[in-house]
């Protein structure tokens, strides 16, 4: 009798640190989850209550049938510099066409001296005045317009935000193909040494807001502006620390704007999350002339044709 106490007592222990065992890996279960809760619902409320905003020129119906079926999308990026008593121009104009078929990702930069007809308003200018004729709307129809293409998304990015985004995922690296002192927008007196550099939020303006230095002007700065886009979303994606994603989705919620809401993200995250595998880049092409003192990008019939069809035959 005395022996099969002791063998209770030596049991005892062991039945112990099991429920020890397994009330901590509970915890530690549900304080993952509830992280990840908090996380997935701040995403949520940011997107739908701070990003969100539909425009009359796209019918989003169109798209969310388009993502829920997994058809190739066309999106319109815009780069958009605002500073105190401006409206805004749009710095930057990108159309990204995504083809989760091929696993393709194609990102086709318009100059923003690109002289067009500017839609709503029925006059030839450069083609980022649109923003600052009519906003988002009139950039859509201006954009759509040139190319003869259907966007159903569009994106809209303070580049301010830029800044925010890559001290926000920690920094990034960029390959640089100029030597040269920043004097720009922050003078700061930053040095962009030619090769692989390393970008803090500052450092990324001077290094897409500069033009004058560089001989192929706004190519080059648009160049630029793609390789800062790339590495944030290379950089974002690779994220190991989850500490980090609320601070990514408050910079997101502060300096970006978009028709589509959370649904529409959480779809496109997953039924297109191969197309990053192959990426491709363009600038369309054209020649600079000054009309009337002002100098406008001109862009020839057949290069337009050429980018229309690219995007064509992505949609094909």
């Amino acid at each position: 009798m005395s022996d099969m106490k002791r063998s209770d007592k030596r049991k005892k222990p062991k039945r112990l640190w099991l429920k020890i065992s397994l009330a901590v890996i509970l915890v530690l279960v549900l304080g993952v989850s509830a992280y990840a809760f908090s996380i997935y619902n701040n995403a949520k409320d940011t997107v739908n209550e701070k990003m969100h905003e539909n425009v009359s020129s796209i019918d989003q119906k169109v798209g969310k049938k388009k993502i829920s079926e997994q058809m190739p999308l066309n999106i319109l990026l815009l780069g958009v510099d605002k500073r105190p008593g401006d409206s805004g121009r749009s710095d930057a104009l990108m159309v990204l066409s995504l083809d989760p078929k091929n696993n393709k990702m194609q990102l086709i930069s318009i100059p923003r001296d690109t002289r067009t007809t500017i839609v709503g308003k029925g006059t030839k200018d450069k083609i980022n005045h649109a923003y600052a004729f009519g906003g988002k709307d009139m950039s859509i129809a201006t954009v759509e317009n040139l190319l003869d293409i259907e966007l159903d998304y569009y994106v809209q990015m303070n580049m301010k935000g830029l800044s925010e985004m890559v001290d926000a995922v920690g920094g990034i690296n960029v390959q640089n193909e100029l030597d040269w002192y920043d004097e720009g927008f922050y003078k700061k007196g930053y040095h962009y040494a030619k090769g692989e550099i390393s970008l803090n939020g500052a450092k990324t303006m001077g290094y897409v807001r500069m033009r004058h230095l560089d001989p192929n002007g706004d190519f080059g700065r648009t160049k630029r502006q793609r390789q800062v886009i790339e590495a944030i979303v290379d950089k974002g994606a690779s994220i190991a620390s989850v500490n980090k994603i609320n601070d990514m989705i408050d910079v997101l919620g502060n300096n970006m704007a978009t028709n589509m809401d959370f649904e529409d993200m959480k779809d496109l995250l997953f039924n297109y999350k191969d197309v990053r595998k192959n990426m491709v880049n363009y600038m369309v092409k054209g020649s600079g002339t000054t009309i009337d003192g002002v100098y406008y990008y001109l862009v020839p019939d057949e290069e337009i044709a050429k980018v229309h069809g690219m995007i064509a035959d992505i949609k094909s």
